[in-house]
């Protein structure tokens, strides 16, 4: 007894960080939230699955739908009725089985949903609940398992008539209306919680839990079921803008789980919709405290936040989403990316990623402001490699290439590393490319002039061998290529980068419009809009004309003038709409949408500007499209242009141009 006692005081004496399993200590991973609302087609296993070649290396984790059978037959998994029937809207057990499993040999890891604060019942009652048997052991809940207080007493006055005993508990937190809510302290429900944790971490192949609803039930719990699964990977979902609410939820998990950090989510959606950028610099966040920050898991979107539609248009971000995500991607904490933000700017968001990992950012680095203006905003985030400087705004001074070398930049935001992070930097990342592009590397050095050397064909650069550039120097992508990028300095070569761009084949016909039209305006389609989805327009000046008349002015709008002119290199289609009517003068407002049902399926109402350029958030600039067309014929002498825009008098050596609109191969 002695001697466990001693044991027991020096396990209490130990710091919370040596006890903790919630979340690893300088870590710096990415994760990835994998699905969004209604997502029933891209969040399938089988899809997910066959997205990993262009995850991997970048996203170390996946969070995905609750995965467990429900009852309704599309269920995003929240009404959760079944623990170990792993049949869901999203696939079988066997097709989440092998993504798990192809995730994992490809260095990602998955987390599963975890909804135990309050479970369904079907129809034969208010308690019924279904029995499961896993590893010979027979689970079910019982009346006893609903806490006294459910549903504001609808529960108890039920149990009463029907001479039915519920617990002698009440809720430990908020309650879920509509559901059974779940008492944590009965023994029963800590055992088949228990057992369907560990049946999803040893039978399926998660690696961690995002909980769902913590503020339904006490903390401690969240803590002893993460101890009894054996994982080291644990995020509360405690929705709540307070950081002191925040820490005193996972101060109750005694440190054995992180949460979102909700309050840094506020930060950055209140910055970018009163067009403040200042509100940025906040000490409301778990990311501020450094005592914290190794338990918060940041975003700036999810799928109860998003836009769903313009009947539930959530809390969304209204604009700017990629300097949002460059703000996530650059501070400390786990940043989570959204997955219909990862959808609709893969190669910016994996950039982004790019960047962090190059300067060594991790969940614990230190951070200082640089600048705060309402204009612009930017903070300097020491990384274990060298100094991320993260900009976000307009009007942003250039600082000294002295001090900081640009690696990268877009709509409204910019990155920078110190020169004594000394690596070469290419600006497009490995994945997945639908047209010709090009990338530009950067020699990131101390030494005046460094240069680049690099090679396309899978071999390693040497001071010997490849094509010596000067940084800056942008090279042409046109086919699947290996690219393989080393900081050329005093004839040595070091820090070689590896870029895998894979050609993916795109039949899709494309559309010229006519000509004679009045107004026009260009929608960059999401991802998720596929090649079957046709693109309405709704445009109209309010108490005024509306510009569909091929319809009689019906929702969804115009179908018939709206046509798919090009891609983007990362894959969105990119659509004109142009109106042929009799209006004199262009519309005050737009939305463009994919027709009836369904939810994400239009953007909100967009002040119209003729000839701008839209995406499902806000205006944005014009991309860079694809050219239909391949043909082959010898060089002439007329003007010509590369892929990056250079007029040339005559092509001089092999490769792929421009001349009249078409692409051309020069042998």
């Amino acid at each position: 007894m002695k001697k466990l006692k001693i044991l027991l005081f020096i396990l209490l004496a130990l710091p919370s960080s040596v006890l903790a399993q919630g979340w690893p200590i300088d870590y710096g991973g990415v994760m990835l939230q994998g699905f969004y609302w209604d997502s029933f087609t891209l969040s399938q296993w089988t899809k997910l699955e066959n997205r990993t070649n262009d995850l991997k290396g970048y996203f170390d984790l996946v969070w995905v739908p609750q995965s467990g059978r429900c009852l309704n037959s599309m269920s995003m998994g929240y009404d959760p009725y079944y623990f170990f029937d792993q049949t869901s809207s999203f696939g079988s057990a066997t097709e989440l089985k092998s993504m798990i499993s192809t995730f994992k040999s490809n260095g990602i890891l998955t987390i599963a949903d975890v909804v135990i604060n309050h479970h369904n019942n079907d129809n034969t009652g208010w308690w019924g609940f279904p029995s499961e048997q896993y590893n010979g052991i027979t689970y079910q809940l019982l009346p006893s398992d609903i806490v006294r207080n459910d549903d504001g007493g609808a529960t108890l006055a039920q149990a009463n008539l029907m001479g039915v005993q519920l617990s002698a508990n009440n809720d430990e937190g908020e309650d879920w209306g509509g559901m059974r809510d779940l008492d944590h302290k009965s023994t029963n429900v800590q055992n088949i919680v228990k057992a369907y944790q560990k049946f999803l971490v040893n039978d399926l192949g998660y690696s961690g839990f995002r909980y769902d609803m913590v503020k339904g039930f006490n903390g401690s719990h969240v803590g002893d079921y993460n101890d009894a699964a054996g994982v080291k990977y644990s995020v509360g979902e405690y929705w709540d803008g307070n950081i002191n609410n925040l820490e005193s939820w996972i101060n109750s998990t005694t440190k054995r789980s992180a949460a979102f950090d909700f309050a840094f989510r506020y930060n950055v959606r209140d910055a970018i919709n009163a067009s403040d950028w200042s509100r940025l610099n906040s000490t409301n966040n778990l990311v501020h405290d450094i005592n914290y920050r190794q338990y918060g898991v940041t975003f700036v979107e999810n799928h109860d936040t998003e836009y769903r539609s313009s009947t539930s248009q959530q809390d969304p971000i209204r604009r700017d989403t990629l300097a949002a995500n460059a703000y996530l991607l650059a501070m400390p904490g786990t940043p989570c990316v959204f997955y219909k933000h990862y959808l609709a700017y893969p190669a910016e968001i994996k950039a982004m990623i790019e960047a962090r990992k190059v300067a060594g950012v991790k969940n614990t680095s230190e951070y200082t402001n640089y600048r705060s203006t309402a204009a612009y905003y930017a903070n300097v985030v020491t990384g274990t490699k060298g100094n991320l400087l993260v900009a976000v705004g307009s009007g942003f001074p250039e600082p000294s290439p002295y001090y900081y070398i640009k690696i990268l930049s877009g709509y409204h935001y910019a990155y920078y590393l110190t020169p004594s992070t000394e690596v070469a930097f290419a600006d497009k990342p490995s994945g997945d490319y639908f047209t010709s592009f090009s990338t530009t590397l950067t020699a990131v050095s101390a030494t005046a002039g460094a240069q680049l050397v690099y090679t396309t064909d899978g071999t390693a650069p040497t001071a010997t061998h490849g094509t010596v550039v000067a940084s800056g120097t942008k090279v042409d992508i046109t086919t699947t290529t290996t690219l393989n990028v080393g900081l050329l300095v005093n004839g040595i070569v070091t820090n070689t980068i590896t870029r895998n761009f894979n050609f993916v084949a795109n039949n899709v016909t494309y559309e010229t419009p006519p000509t004679g039209y009045k107004y026009h305006a260009y929608f960059i389609a999401p991802n998720t809009w596929n090649a079957d989805v046709d693109v309405y327009a709704w445009a109209w000046i309010t108490n005024g004309a509306n510009y569909t008349p091929d319809n009689n002015a019906q929702w969804p709008g115009d179908k018939a003038h709206v046509y798919r002119i090009g891609i983007t290199a990362e894959g969105s289609y990119v659509w004109e709409w142009c109106y042929y009517g009799t209006e004199t003068v262009p519309p005050s407002y737009i939305i463009f949408n994919k027709g009836f049902g369904g939810s994400s399926n239009q953007t909100g109402n967009m002040t119209f500007t003729d000839g701008g350029w839209y995406n499902m958030n806000s205006t944005v600039s014009n991309p860079a499209l694809g050219i239909k067309g391949v043909t082959v014929q010898p060089a002439n002498n007329d003007s010509w242009y590369t892929l990056t825009g250079a007029r040339i008098s005559n092509p001089t050596q092999q490769g792929i141009y421009i001349h009249n609109g078409k692409k051309v191969v020069i042998r």
